[in-house]
């Protein structure tokens, strides 16, 4: 009778937990809907991709509310540093795995860890100071897409190579063996076997990355040249859709504030449209 209880209980608080968890975000896309009504209403939605430029601050009638050089900037930074980091992070794992030596192995993983546990604005800083010097001495002027890019690599890396680690981690052993029985070697193994078995966990620390590059502030800020405008080259500066809600909220009113909580109901659309498409995807690697 007692366990029974416990159990109820346990069943009830999950529920309340996931409840409260639904709740929050609804909550967080109705304030942005709210806050972002004001410039609706007089500013078509045409406007935040077609204007000239991004200059809200004069109003709705003759202000320019264009979010499109900085939404490319978003995806360019995030996309480049996504394709930089998944190899380096899925092959990180797999040197651990596989390759290291538990000696090497430990003290490697901890080191990610490590990289994982360092604040934003730390990397944003060391950016600053090193990356983007040396950047300017190869194509100036230094702060750009380049080095957002690179800034963003190293900071989504810990999260892609620790999620990959767990799933190689939860390979089963008798997989392992039958492929060694088999004789494979040790890259067909880790190939024909270990990739298929955990590719969902490593799919997922793919996702979780590119999330956390979509949203990354402080430090995209720091580097990236902060400029409203399609990049060229890679070297040319830009501004992401999160460093201008940063850099210009502090002084936005009016429409100009709102037109910020546009860009705000944007970057939530790019995280759903990314869930969206990492759903779709697991459930066609399941049905195949």
């Amino acid at each position: 009778m007692f366990r029974l209880q416990s159990d109820t209980l346990l069943v009830w608080f999950l529920r309340g937990c996931a409840l409260l968890a639904g709740a929050i975000v609804l909550l967080i896309l109705v304030f942005l809907v709210s806050e972002s009504a004001p410039v609706l209403r007089d500013v078509s939605p045409v406007r935040f991709f077609a204007d000239e430029s991004w200059h809200p601050s004069e109003g709705a009638d003759q202000g320019q509310f264009n979010l499109t050089p900085m939404l490319w900037g978003t995806l360019l930074a995030s996309l480049g540093a996504v394709l930089v980091a998944t190899p380096l992070g899925v092959g990180s794992a797999l040197f651990c795995h596989f390759y290291a030596p538990p000696v090497i192995a430990r003290p490697y993983r901890k080191l990610i860890e490590l990289l994982a546990g360092i604040p934003s604005v730390v990397y944003g800083f060391w950016g600053l100071v090193v990356l983007v010097p040396l950047i300017g001495q190869l194509h100036p002027p230094g702060p750009s897409l380049l080095a957002a890019t690179i800034i963003l690599s190293i900071m989504i890396l810990p999260t892609i190579a620790l999620v990959s680690d767990a799933s190689l981690a939860n390979v089963p052993t008798e997989y392992l063996r039958g492929a060694a029985a088999l004789g494979l070697t040790r890259w067909g193994m880790i190939w024909g076997v270990v990739f298929p078995a955990a590719k969902s966990g490593i799919f997922t620390g793919v996702i979780l990355g590119t999330g956390r590059a979509i949203g990354e502030t402080m430090a995209v800020l720091m580097v990236c040249g902060n400029v409203v405008r399609y990049p060229q080259t890679v070297f040319d500066p830009i501004r992401t859709l999160t460093a201008n809600i940063a850099l210009e909220m502090a002084y936005a009113m009016d429409d100009h504030r709102s037109a910020l909580f546009v860009s705000g109901m944007v970057l939530m659309a790019m995280i759903v449209a990314l869930v969206t498409a990492a759903e779709s995807l697991g459930k066609r690697r399941i049905y195949d």
